[in-house]
């Protein structure tokens, strides 16, 4: 049977030749010209299967799951239930079920062989139970392991409270996609104080030098659009106004949050949109902020007329 062969583009480093073959089944690289074997240790990285078109290679293709930082193993593990069945869910014999026993107890062991491993045993499923209380997606519940597991590994939460720590990477990691969590929300959730969490993050931002991001009002637009339920072109309107409150810099040193309530309350006023009247129930912002940042817009943008017909509700 004759060898598979390929032609390479690299010259024989004997004679010049750039007559160069590769014989896939023995693993060389030889010369037509000379006969000189170039290489003679090739590894092949395709896969041990055959294909001959399309419908053969889908379904002869496998791959394993991916990695999910927020599983201790990383999804990566083999579980060994104890219903002691075969693959075909037939019974084991009974002198196999000590030796079953004996790699159940080992696999167990094994998790936990480490402090890393303890200690994500715990702060994983923490991590899983504050990111479904707050309502945080997939993607960024994965970035949140990613950076923990990166803390535990250069020792950052030693010494410090895993619900401090994990709060505080939430809070990294959602101001960093523009989807901030506020303190009060990570301390209802978590049972730790703020100041325990801002502690931690400085610590977290300080160890693993990094540079957050300015968190703005129209960040919040979305989050609060969303809980009361406005139309998109009253949020459009609203994070256009913030925009535009930026530039002209009223808005510097106010609190993000009750500058992007107040902003859907006018920007709801001006489309006539009736579910922004609930923005009084938003529990992170009391209603004499809302009222007066709601004031401080309504000058600025010279639409007095409008306080005047629409008054905040009590």
């Amino acid at each position: 049977m004759e060898s598979e062969v390929g032609v390479k583009t690299e010259s024989c480093r004997s004679c010049g030749s750039m007559k160069v073959m590769v014989d896939y089944r023995h693993g060389e690289v030889i010369c037509r010209g000379c006969g000189l074997i170039q290489e003679d240790k090739l590894f092949d990285f395709g896969p041990e299967w055959r294909a001959f078109d399309e419908e053969q290679m889908n379904k002869r293709s496998r791959t394993g799951g991916p990695l999910k930082f927020a599983k201790q193993n990383s999804g990566l593990t083999t579980e060994i239930d104890r219903y002691d069945r075969d693959i075909k869910g037939s019974a084991v014999p009974s002198e196999r079920k000590a030796q079953l026993y004996r790699l159940r107890k080992w696999q167990r062991r094994s998790r936990m062989g480490t402090s890393v491993d303890r200690n994500l045993s715990i702060a994983l499923p923490e991590l899983d139970r504050m990111c479904a209380h707050l309502n945080v997606s997939p993607n960024i519940k994965e970035e949140c392991a990613r950076w923990y597991r990166k803390c535990v590994n250069k020792g950052i939460v030693r010494g410090r409270s895993i619900e401090s720590v994990i709060a505080a990477i939430i809070y990294i990691v959602s101001r960093k996609h523009h989807l901030p969590k506020t303190l009060k929300e990570l301390e209802e959730v978590s049972g730790v104080k703020k100041k325990d969490i801002g502690r931690s993050y400085r610590t977290i931002c300080r160890r693993l030098e990094l540079k957050m991001p300015v968190i703005k009002a129209s960040d919040y637009v979305p989050r609060l659009a969303s809980e009361l339920g406005v139309s998109g072109k009253t949020e459009a309107k609203a994070i256009e106004m913030l925009e535009n409150a930026r530039k002209k810099g009223i808005i510097s040193g106010k609190v993000p949050i009750s500058i992007a309530a107040a902003a859907i309350y006018l920007a709801g006023r001006m489309t006539d949109d009736k579910q922004t009247e609930t923005i009084v129930s938003v529990n992170e912002v009391p209603e004499s902020a809302i009222k007066n940042r709601y004031d401080e817009l309504l000058r600025e943008f010279k639409n007095k007329d409008l306080l005047k017909a629409y008054p905040l509700p009590s």
